[in-house]
């Protein structure tokens, strides 16, 4: 699912907007969590804030690119 789509589902307030992000970026987020700390379920908590970063941020805020928000 392209980014927009996915956006446009947090816009909708559509809960499937959060899986949608685990299946395109959670490998990624993982990977990026687990080299930075020592225990995966913190690298796990890290990356399920993240999403609910996410999901509090869209709306108001409506990026083009989902990794736009994560810098």
């Amino acid at each position: 699912m392209e980014d927009k789509d996915i956006v446009a589902l947090y816009w909708e307030r559509d809960e499937r907007a959060i899986d949608e992000t685990k299946t395109k970026y959670g490998h990624y987020c993982m990977s990026i969590a687990k080299n930075i700390l020592s225990a995966r379920e913190d690298a796990e908590e890290c990356v399920n804030d993240g999403y609910l970063g996410t999901w509090n941020a869209i709306p108001p805020h409506r990026p083009k690119l989902l990794s736009s928000l994560w810098k």
